[in-house]
């Protein structure tokens, strides 16, 4: 008859050696989206593509479809809290990343969360909310301004969006550079922003990574004759995973983007609305995709590997909360 105490020892070994083979663990915090285009669902699928684990803390549901936002649910703080506090107890996090939260108190609960993890590089992505209440506007940016941003590690959001909210009085003739974002960001405590969707000529867009003192990673993309929805969603998962699994930052920046511009290449139309990303374009089997992915080479796999400039990732915060 084995030996128990031989049994536990085994147990425990095995243990061990499933955690060290383990995928990094990502906390999102963000609401659910029920047509799939983006919320938990795309941060769940853009996660898990990259490579990790994903921790999905539920802050609240929208009313949405395809095409449009009519409405959001927040849960309250001390159920987000109990979702995020428990996870974090059982689970080592390698990176957090927070999206929409739907309210104040939502964002101040996790902005303490994240303070208590101080070390562990945390992804905020700004989304869009022309959909809601320009009342509820207001007091959640100034939230997410004054609580989350301070915590923050990589900011992430459209160049219209990141204007319209960090800089409404610019006055220049020119529209503002990554850079001038990127100073107001880290007037807020921020040390580095991803502004996408800059407009360039030709029917193109820039994306640029960016601090108040220089560019550290810019790519420009051909402008899609579509509408997306759960693009910045795509985009903020992916950069965060590829943070927990250990990618510098600019390789990371590098990787997640290309990620995101395969996803809109083989996007489809589930409903009657936008074209939702299809972040799993990688498990496709049909001829057609294999011939595509052969014609394209390995883009996707190397774009880490074309990175000549290695640059380490602080933790998520200059101030704790």
């Amino acid at each position: 008859m084995a030996n128990p105490n031989t049994l536990q020892l085994e147990s425990r070994q095995l243990q061990v050696e499933a955690s060290d083979a383990s995928p990094a663990c990502v906390m999102t915090f963000n609401a659910n989206d029920p047509s799939g285009a983006g919320g938990l669902t795309a941060d769940i699928t853009a996660i898990v593509s990259a490579g990790a684990h994903a921790l999905a803390v539920v802050t609240g549901a929208y009313v949405r479809d395809t095409a449009e936002i009519f409405d959001h649910f927040s849960f309250d703080e001390e159920a987000v809290t109990d979702q995020a506090r428990h996870a974090l107890e059982d689970m080592p996090v390698s990176a957090i990343k927070v999206g929409f939260v739907g309210s104040p108190e939502n964002i101040s609960t996790i902005a303490e969360i994240a303070s208590d993890y101080a070390e562990v590089p945390l992804v905020a992505y700004m989304p869009s909310l022309s959909w809601w209440d320009e009342s509820e506007i207001d007091s959640y940016l100034d939230a997410f301004r004054e609580l989350m941003l301070p915590q923050t590690t990589v900011l992430v959001g459209n160049h219209s969006s990141l204007w319209r909210w960090l800089l409404p009085d610019w006055s220049g003739e020119r529209s503002p550079s990554a850079r001038d974002i990127a100073k107001a960001a880290a007037d807020l405590g921020v040390p580095y922003t991803l502004v996408t969707g800059i407009p360039l000529p030709d029917q193109f867009i820039d994306n640029v990574l960016a601090t108040p003192q220089t560019v550290l990673y810019s790519e420009k993309f051909e402008r899609f004759e579509a509408t997306f929805s759960g693009a910045g969603e795509t985009l903020s998962a992916a950069l965060t995973a590829l943070l927990a699994n250990g990618h510098d930052l600019q390789a990371a920046t590098a990787e997640a983007l290309t990620y995101l511009d395969h996803s809109l290449d083989a996007g489809f139309h589930p409903g009657m609305g936008n074209i939702v990303p299809d972040r799993l374009f990688w498990a496709q089997t049909d001829v057609d995709a294999e011939e595509s992915d052969d014609e394209a080479g390995d883009t996707y796999g190397d774009a880490s590997l074309t990175l000549n400039h290695p640059f380490d990732l602080p933790p998520n915060g200059t101030t704790k909360h």
